[in-house]
């Protein structure tokens, strides 16, 4: 095994007892490192937005209660990442036994194996090589669809056994990635998709934290902290999860979708604030935040969307993301500056939100996807131009397009078109709006298609399309 080593740390056994280095467990050090960061009010989950008061301290009295995880949550609901993050709590380094013919990260204090147990008491402490372990290097995490028993636990190596080794020694075996993340932390994701076998294999790790193959028993002291993830749809389905795993599992951290609009906001913009900046920034009005999360949030509440699936944050993110690349497009292609986007940049969604969207068959009365994302598209835009009318009063906009006004939108028109469309900009623009829509074309088109979309959802004006542009009128 090689490692990066420093060159301040020791390099054999006698000094590594002579520095008075101390071993402890992986639950004993994530333990331990949270105990110092809670007293120095650092922050654990850097990057975790939205479950400061809910989720955040379950996981710390996990930790300190020294328990095994499993994170239950719907997808996009940052399991994946928190237990990631849960690397920050190990030691940055610590030591092993630098042996070519270990299987493991020897604990030189307190080995496991047989050929380190030997090492350790048959040869002097100063020709025992030390190197160290990074703990980013601490963490593996598998998939549960697919993985076989031997891909985590292990499997009898046939060429070890061709070589004179006997079959029921530790020698024989061929390890699986939880044995050689001893010392370290191993992550499952969706595990009730794990073959039955495979459950019976990491129970018995949680249990007894030996390995067991192909009924040979191997008696490992295993140091290992164990996280799982899952969805409650499948966790909770009778016989996806053998009820003896289950009850070895210590803490079950409950995972859930911004409790707020204004959470999911903030979660966009930390996921996407470096890719506004560049040749061709862009601008987006709050209004636009406000609709791009609302759509994510009407989504959940669909009744033509299955509930049990779920709508992940990452539906979200890859929406944004189309809508920004629309307006930089626009924007390269007129050379304009900022760029801003448009509710007619939405017409694009289809290829960001298709698949991510699963269909309550049951409830969608043969609507297509396309059908069922325009619907949770319109009342977005019709909850957020609301609380617009009501909080701002869009009354003074509002009447200038019930004179007979006719306009037409769409994301490739230049900003430049709306003014020509628009004889006068009234002063409640600069009320209405977080950002002044009389300074900037680009700005002000789009306050006026939100305007416009705003008023055709909630009944107030027309509209029909074609050929990718949309006209509005009383």
């Amino acid at each position: 095994m090689n490692a990066a080593v420093t060159p301040d740390l020791p390099t054999n056994f006698q000094l590594l007892l002579d520095s008075g280095w101390k071993s402890k467990t992986v639950k004993q050090e994530m333990k331990s490192n949270l105990i110092s960061m809670l007293e120095k009010s650092s922050e654990v989950f850097p990057g975790i937005v939205g479950y400061e008061n809910t989720v955040i301290p379950e996981i710390n009295l996990a930790i300190l209660a020294e328990h095994d995880m499993l994170f239950l949550g719907e997808k996009g609901q940052a399991k994946s990442r928190m237990m990631r993050l849960l690397v920050n709590l190990l030691d940055e380094w610590i030591p092993y036994v630098d042996h070519v013919d270990l299987p493991v990260h020897e604990d030189p204090i307190r080995p496991i194996t047989s050929l380190g147990k030997r090492i350790i008491s048959e040869t002097d402490p100063s020709d025992i090589p030390i190197a160290w372990w990074h703990r980013d290097q601490r963490y593996a995490e598998r998939l549960g669809p697919g993985t076989k028993f031997a891909d985590i636990v292990g499997e009898i190596d046939p060429g070890k056994l061709t070589s004179g080794i006997s079959l029921g020694s530790e020698e024989a075996l061929a390890f699986g990635l939880i044995p050689r993340m001893h010392r370290g932390i191993f992550a499952m994701n969706e595990l009730p998709e794990l073959d039955d076998l495979v459950q019976v294999g990491l129970f018995n790790i949680l249990e007894e934290r030996d390995v067991q193959i192909r009924g040979y028993p191997i008696q490992f002291d295993l140091d290992i902290a164990i996280l799982f993830s899952a969805n409650p749809a499948t966790y909770n389905r009778s016989g996806k999860v053998i009820p003896q795993l289950k009850d070895r599992i210590g803490s079950i951290i409950k995972t859930h979708y911004p409790e707020d609009r204004q959470i999911g906001i903030e979660i966009i913009q930390q996921e996407v604030g470096e890719d506004l900046s560049g040749n061709y920034p862009v601008h987006v009005p709050h209004f636009m935040y406000q609709v791009m999360e609302e759509i994510t949030v009407q989504a959940r509440k669909s009744k033509y969307i299955d509930h049990a699936s779920g709508v992940s944050a990452r539906f979200s993110l890859a929406n944004f993301r189309t809508v920004v690349a629309s307006a930089r497009r626009r924007s390269i292609l007129h050379q304009e500056t900022p760029a801003v986007p448009r509710i007619s940049d939405l017409g694009h969604l289809y290829s960001s939100a298709v698949g991510k969207l699963e269909l309550d068959m049951m409830g969608t009365h043969q609507m297509s996807e396309k059908q069922v994302l325009d619907a949770v598209i319109a009342e977005a835009i019709r909850v957020v131009f609301e609380e617009y009318v009501d909080e701002h009063g869009l009354g003074a906009i509002s009447e200038i397009f019930s004179k007979g006004y006719r306009v037409e939108v769409g994301d490739l028109l230049p900003s430049s078109a709306y003014a020509e469309r628009l004889e006068r900009i009234p002063d409640a623009w600069k009320l209405a709006f977080e950002v002044n829509a009389g300074e900037n074309e680009a700005i002000r088109a789009s306050c006026v298609e939100f305007v416009l979309a705003g008023l055709y959802c909630t009944d107030r004006i027309s509209r029909s399309q074609r050929h990718g542009k949309i006209e509005y009128e009383i």
